[in-house]
């Protein structure tokens, strides 16, 4: 019986990614390029979407795609129905389990206060009259929540950040808020007087990945594997497919 055993072990110890259980991604419905593109509800490219894959493929994993809007997307890792949620903060999963362990900073994104070109910079936020702003659904911004909070600025909502600067680029608001990485991809092809120009910075955050705990998906090793990338400049590479140096992530 224990040669059987000892046979038995060895066959799943070479059993392929694919007959493994999958590690399931949470991706939010409101990424554009270059974090990821979508066709028929799944990623088919961008940061976020090489980044996954490597990760699975370095712990010899199928990676499954779970698109859900941001929401929905802590309820998702609360009910264990995906297992890594990548690009995210802790402050953005208020009221969480603690069924969580987080990555160290992978990734720095800045926000800024952004404008169709010609459009005078402000010295202050609060020299601003009154004002519509370009915002995401869902997102928050807490360099403007008191303005917010006070009806002196009023949130105009797109579902991503793409349909947020087309607005913008169309005329229906003066000012938006984008991320560094959404505005140079937006203005990558349009000509330089055309390009829509960042203002101010409203804030600069770190994030990073969080792995469900759980025995089955090895969290230790996927985090260890996520250090390692970034240790060996694994990430970095992935930025620079999409991304010019000066949006580069962490070092």
């Amino acid at each position: 019986m224990r040669w059987v055993l000892s046979l038995l072990m060895l066959y799943i110890g070479q059993l392929p990614a694919t007959e493994l259980p999958p590690l399931r991604f949470a991706v939010a419905d409101s990424w554009t390029m270059p974090l990821v593109r979508l066709e028929n509800n799944q990623p088919v490219e961008g940061i976020m979407f090489d980044l996954m894959n490597t990760l699975a493929s370095r712990v010899q994993r199928r990676p499954e795609f779970h698109v859900m809007p941001r929401l929905r997307l802590q309820a998702g890792m609360e009910r264990g129905s995906v297992d890594v949620r990548c690009f995210v903060m802790p402050s953005w999963s208020g009221g969480q389990s603690g069924n969580f362990s987080w990555s160290s900073p992978l990734f720095q994104q800045r926000d800024w206060l952004v404008a169709r070109p010609r459009e005078a910079a402000p010295t202050d936020l609060v020299d601003l009259p009154r004002e519509v702003i370009g915002t995401v659904l869902g997102f928050h911004y807490p360099a403007l929540q008191t303005q917010f909070d006070n009806g002196h600025f009023k949130r105009d909502d797109a579902r991503n950040q793409l349909q947020v600067l087309q607005k913008l680029q169309a005329g229906r608001y003066r000012y938006a808020v984008s991320s560094q990485l959404s505005l140079d991809w937006f203005n990558r092809s349009l000509p330089a007087e055309q390009r829509l120009q960042a203002l101010v910075v409203l804030e600069e955050q770190h994030l990073g990945c969080m792995v469900r705990n759980d025995p089955e998906i090895s969290t230790q090793s996927l985090l260890q594997t996520l250090g390692r990338m970034k240790q060996t400049g694994e990430i970095e590479r992935i930025f620079k497919r999409y991304s010019p140096t000066n949006t580069l992530p962490l070092k």
